[in-house]
């Protein structure tokens, strides 16, 4: 049999409002069973061997209810568990810049890959670079490239709003989309 993981919250926190196991003072408490069930109102002390019995902790739930509410559960995953919902809350969406590289010869079927991929992207709040990279003779159909990315732009238009109109830049043509 493990050790009762009873009193491992003896010290109490300042900044923690809930009291744990021996602090809770007030006699009688209204009790809520491991399950979530309604155990009705009890003593303090058949609370807190009720906790023991099962190796959980009894925690103040409601401390401004009369009387207070407490629930039989292991604190320490509660704890846990409200330490991850607080980080969830706090992490706020990173906007990446995700790039789409094709070529004037890139096939139709493989443009709408791309195109699907790049719906996945904006959705997801990410700005998008869409751009035609060509190599030696291809620069002599830019019309083509810019067949290509007009293509892309007007698919996306539901889901962005172009951020940069298609531009040669050296070697490549080159348009922004950002999330509408």
């Amino acid at each position: 049999m493990p050790p009762p993981r009873f009193d491992h919250h003896g010290s109490h926190d300042k900044r923690d409002p809930q009291r744990v196991n021996e602090q809770i003072r007030i006699s009688p408490v209204r009790l809520i069973g491991v399950n979530g069930e309604q155990l009705g109102v009890v003593p303090t002390a058949q609370a807190l061997d009720m906790a023991r019995e099962a190796q959980l902790d009894l925690v103040e739930v409601a401390a401004q209810d009369r009387p207070p509410v407490c629930k039989i559960m292991d604190y320490g995953k509660f704890k846990f568990l409200q330490k991850q919902k607080q980080k969830d809350k706090t992490k706020a969406h990173q906007q990446k810049l995700k790039e789409l590289r094709v070529r004037p010869k890139t096939g139709e079927h493989d443009v709408d890959t791309k195109i699907s991929q790049a719906r996945k992207f904006l959705e997801h709040k990410d700005k998008i670079l869409v751009y035609v990279l060509f190599k030696g003779r291809e620069l002599q159909h830019i019309e083509e490239g810019r067949r290509i990315i007009n293509g892309i732009l007007e698919k996306l238009q539901d889901l962005a709003k172009i951020e940069k109109p298609p531009s040669m830049e050296g070697k490549r043509m080159t348009a922004m989309l950002a999330p509408r």
